[in-house]
């Protein structure tokens, strides 16, 4: 069984039961080369030295994609994780925004302090905190709030602090550390940065380098897709932080052309599902068709004949991988 299908599977219960019709779709893992790079993930560990928009324009000529995107832009002195997907895999990219992101920063403190008052002081920082944007970023620099929903002084040594500070995607760090510093009086600045972690996929899921990237073009060029899909995943990895609901095949056309999910197209569903969480709607076989909003939660899903379950905001499957079988409406029974 597809790993994708068996973790979604495992985190969904059923409403309906239906078998899919294997003429159409595939499981994201058995997709051939030209599904992959369509519905295409690379989660690139930039390197130190290079902008992001360098990094996916490599990515995108090594691959001779005509289209890519990221999420999330790393300036060019921080490395770690860059997501990256391909061609009509870009449209799922925003999701990736709606969870928190994880890095690991090197503070330089200008004065020598024990471990125990740097920790009270980066403990203040945990919650709730507001910023202006730098003076260099590329939004309006007007004050804004931003979560710090972890912050742990990892290690010390000297004048030098290792923290792991998991936020709110749009938290600056270098301005989150030039705060601490004010607070603890001495000033402090940020001497290295790394990502380790964006939404649901992190560090130990693994990154691919630029040279994993290189190989797996000479994979294409060779038809080797087993080196090749080691470096470019299906983009249904980077979804893990969504709530999943999978649908009877019966729903998957109207769902790619933008219909709302009603109840009776509904095969499996998180039971944790509440109204105005984000959602990834996916097939039987586990492949991604949109990602959406959440109306109704699960009792009332399950008790309930018809109605709306969840609104489609971005369409990612393309239309006609599965067949139309009901009139065009704003919804997909």
């Amino acid at each position: 069984m597809s790993k994708i299908l068996d973790a979604l599977l495992t985190r969904t219960v059923s409403l309906f039961e239906e078998p899919t019709n294997p003429n159409y779709g595939h499981a994201p893992e058995e997709r051939d080369i030209v599904e992959t790079l369509e519905y295409g993930f690379l989660p690139l560990d930039k390197p130190v030295g290079m902008n992001s928009f360098d990094a996916v324009n490599l990515v995108k000529r090594l691959l001779n994609v005509s289209k890519a995107g990221h999420s999330g832009t790393l300036d060019p002195p921080v490395s770690g994780l860059l997501p990256i997907a391909l061609n009509s895999a870009t449209k799922a990219l925003s999701s990736l925004l709606l969870g928190p992101k994880e890095y690991y920063a090197v503070m330089k403190i200008h004065k020598e302090l024990s471990k125990e008052e740097v920790t009270a002081v980066i403990k203040k920082f945990q919650g709730l905190i507001y910023q202006r944007p730098p003076i260099r970023s590329s939004v309006k620099r007007e004050v804004r709030a931003r979560r710090i929903f972890e912050i742990e002084l990892v290690e010390k040594e000297g004048k030098f602090f290792l923290l792991r500070i998991l936020c709110e995607s749009g938290t600056y760090v270098r301005k989150l550390i030039y705060d601490m510093g004010e607070l603890l009086g001495i000033g402090a600045s940020m001497v290295d940065l790394r990502r380790t972690r964006v939404s649901g996929y992190g560090e130990s899921d693994g990154f691919v380098r630029l040279q994993d990237v290189y190989m797996a073009s000479k994979a294409l060029q060779e038809g080797d897709i087993n080196t090749f899909k080691k470096t470019v995943l299906p983009i249904e990895s980077a979804l893990v932080h969504l709530k999943p609901l999978i649908v009877k095949d019966s729903a998957v056309a109207s769902l790619c052309n933008g219909a709302y999910l009603a109840i009776p197209g509904i095969a499996r569903i998180d039971r944790s599902l509440q109204p105005n969480d984000n959602v990834a709607i996916y097939t039987l076989k586990g492949e991604i068709i949109a990602t959406g909003m959440a109306v109704m939660d699960f009792n009332s899903i399950e008790e309930s004949q018809k109605g709306i379950a969840a609104i489609t905001k971005r369409v990612i499957m393309k239309e006609n991988t599965y067949p139309r079988s009901w009139k065009a409406s704003k919804q997909a029974p």
